[in-house]
């Protein structure tokens, strides 16, 4: 009984470890505060703020309640064990392999350290050159996203998406909802390579396409990232449309410029220029926040221009012609399979980043 009880020491020893380090205390304290603010019913008079609010409180529940629940059952097995029943030594193996199992999948939750990491994301998809054989690429790699997001459990909303001539998209904006999304997307951010035959050159030529994936942490709360009004230029334009009788026929579109780093968010979609005003700033705090974790930079003004991830930055090839396979060059992991992947199976290279830039 001695060298069980030894390890269901350990193993609770470690838990309290890693509720410590992800201040499981503090975060009860906050969904406490979340959930007394929303038992108040006149919170539901302003319907946007308590559905925010809700959504805080479902992602602290979400972090929060498979630790407790695993401490729990670890003290549940010490006060057993000391009661020294000898018969359920077989039983207690079992249950601390169980739990020994599933403390080492939770400890992944300690790989989101980085400032944003428990935030939503914003996921942005552009075409490079190559024309439809590219835009077809960034489309793929829309739907490998959205895949994973489903079978993650994560939810999506389409902000921004630009269809191409023939096939494919030219850009696409995507806000990505669920436990540490941003977290576990900052691993996309950079260049995506494809080599494959083209389906869309008559001769079938091997081809190379490239597209580029911003991987943003999304920021509501303005106090995250204070910008000066001074430092912004607003410009209202008419959106365009493709006719019929939703087309937009105001002054609707807007265009947000932050001149110290000439970061530009324009936004179209949403039927008022107010809903387009903050959805754009929304997306311009999210662009500044990584451009300044990229930047190392302490505050916004010491931010230099530049684009929050470049054409420069490769950081993936998928080659599905002569062989298949899926690399990435930052941490080495591969991938064979890569039909699985562009199907959304991309958490082997979530995992192996986050290792890949604790080290």
């Amino acid at each position: 009984m001695q060298p069980l009880e030894k390890r269901a020491t350990s193993l609770q020893s470690d838990i309290a470890d890693a509720m410590t380090r992800l201040d499981i205390a503090g975060k009860s304290i906050k969904l406490a505060e979340l959930d007394e603010q929303l038992s108040v019913p006149e919170v539901w008079n302003d319907p946007a703020h308590a559905q925010e609010l809700s959504k805080q409180a479902a992602g602290l529940r979400s972090t929060i309640d498979p630790w407790q629940t695993l401490n729990a059952q670890v003290g549940d097995i010490l006060e057993l064990m000391a009661m020294g029943d000898d018969s359920m030594q077989k039983e207690f193996e079992s249950q601390l392999r169980a739990l020994e199992a599933e403390l080492s999948e939770r400890k992944k939750d300690l790989l989101y350290s980085g400032p944003f990491d428990d935030h939503d994301a914003i996921l942005r998809i552009t075409a490079g050159v190559g024309g439809t054989d590219a835009q077809d690429w960034a489309e793929i790699l829309e739907r490998m996203y959205l895949r994973w997001a489903e079978k993650s459990g994560m939810q999506t909303t389409q902000v921004e998406r630009s269809t191409g001539e023939e096939a494919g998209i030219k850009t696409s904006v995507i806000e990505v909802s669920g436990a540490n999304a941003y977290g576990k997307l900052r691993s996309e951010h950079g260049v995506h390579r494809l080599v494959r035959l083209s389906p869309f050159n008559s001769d079938n030529l091997r081809q190379t396409s490239f597209a580029l994936v911003e991987v943003l942490p999304r920021v509501d709360a303005p106090e995250e990232v204070q910008i000066d009004d001074k430092d912004l230029k607003i410009d209202v334009y008419r959106a365009g449309g493709h006719g019929g009788q939703s087309v937009n026929t105001t002054d609707s579109a807007v265009r947000i410029t932050h001149l110290p780093t000439n970061t530009v968010v324009a936004i179209q979609n949403e039927r008022s220029q107010l809903q387009n005003k903050e959805t754009a700033m929304r997306i311009l705090r999210s662009k500044l926040a990584q451009l300044q974790m990229e930047q190392h930079a302490e505050s916004l003004s010491d931010l230099k221009a530049g684009e929050s991830a470049n054409w420069g930055s490769q950081i993936r090839n998928y080659v599905l012609h002569p062989y298949t396979m899926v690399k990435d060059t930052r941490t080495k992991y591969e991938d064979k399979d890569a039909k699985s992947v562009l199907d959304g199976k991309i958490d082997g290279f979530i995992e192996n980043f986050l290792s890949y830039v604790r080290q």
